[in-house]
């Protein structure tokens, strides 16, 4: 186990304690429908993108209550995996998996390209209690997951992967940062793991060194706060593209350079929709990021929990927006 002291923080230029931040609002488009039940169920999701029909995309969401629920992009349900208390999902390729603390496990799953169906083929049991946040990335080209953990561990994993059945896992190492983890996403093609420490920050960890050097802490005025949630990468050509992270006690997702050093790109919320039908976002735990064409989105998508649909707690769902509004905003879109 190799553990870690905070780190060289890059404070980003203007930086102070005062949070004034207004961010830059932008219309949700589409919702998914809720799921039925009050208290914290709704958490995190990932979008599967189809190889050959993009209309035949998906969106894998989790219920903390309950397991995995799949949606079209049109924000239709499809299907209901029972798996248990699944926290965090996520994908690559046609393989997605769920922590779920309810059998200290990670949950698998297989996509079917042909009929655009999900299958639970089973679970591995971890050696740590209570998987908190997990992500699936490349790591120097072999397949590797995170798993996360309330005390600041992260168990790294090679997948051995047959395209078929159950995966295999290999312990590889395990890091640790100083308080509860979370959110993570994999850059594969920079051999680097984002991590957000929900009362401390946000974390770059360099693969190749086991390096993590801090890249923004909460409420240093770029509009971070606790809790640090959802973490997602949009990706762009030539190593461009953005980082997407939750603030989750501001209803605010702080958006960050991919590149080193990770600078402060905007602050955005999510609103209702234009036609008023989609209430705003609030309170939003897990997200993800797609830079994939889908129909009706040809620069992508954000996907975020909803707290409140529209009432904090009760019947939360995921809102989809849609990148081409987010460029707006970025691009210097009047503030709300």
């Amino acid at each position: 186990m190799k553990t870690y002291a905070a780190f060289g923080l890059l404070l980003l230029a203007g930086a102070c304690a005062t949070d004034n931040i207004k961010p830059m609002i932008v219309p949700a488009a589409i919702e998914t429908p809720g799921m039925g039940a009050n208290g914290d169920a709704a958490d995190d999701p990932a979008v599967w993108t189809h190889p050959t029909d993009a209309s035949r995309s998906l969106i894998l969401g989790t219920n903390k209550d309950a397991g995995v629920y799949v949606y079209g992009i049109d924000g239709s349900e499809k299907q209901k995996l029972l798996v248990g208390l699944a926290n965090n999902v996520d994908l690559r390729g046609n393989l997605a998996v769920a922590s779920n603390d309810g059998v200290n496990a990670l949950s698998w799953f297989r996509i079917d390209p042909s009929n655009s169906v999900v299958s639970h083929v089973g679970d591995t049991k971890l050696e740590r209690i209570e998987p908190y946040g997990v992500c699936i990335g490349k790591v120097s080209g072999a397949l590797v997951t995170a798993v996360t953990f309330k005390d600041g561990s992260i168990d790294l994993w090679k997948v051995n992967d047959t395209g078929a059945g159950l995966v295999a896992l290999e312990a590889l190492r395990t890091l640790k940062l100083g308080s509860q983890l979370e959110g993570c996403v994999f850059d594969d093609a920079a051999n680097r793991l984002f991590v957000g420490e929900e009362n401390v920050g946000l974390w770059v960890i360099d693969l190749n060194t086991d390096t993590p050097t801090q890249i923004d802490k909460v409420d240093s005025g770029t509009g971070l706060v606790a809790d640090v949630e959802g973490v997602s990468l949009y990706l762009g050509q030539g190593g461009a593209g953005y980082l997407v992270v939750s603030a989750q006690s501001k209803d605010r997702y702080i958006v960050y350079d991919r590149k080193p050093p990770h600078g402060l790109v905007g602050v955005i919320g999510v609103g209702a929709s234009v036609d008023g039908k989609i209430d705003a976002v609030t309170h939003t735990d897990g997200l993800d990021v797609s830079s994939a064409p889908l129909p009706g989105f040809p620069a992508g998508v954000l996907v975020v929990q909803d707290d409140g649909n529209p009432v904090s707690e009760v019947d939360q769902n995921f809102k989809i927006v849609d990148w081409r509004e987010i460029e707006k905003a970025l691009a210097g879109g009047k503030a709300e």
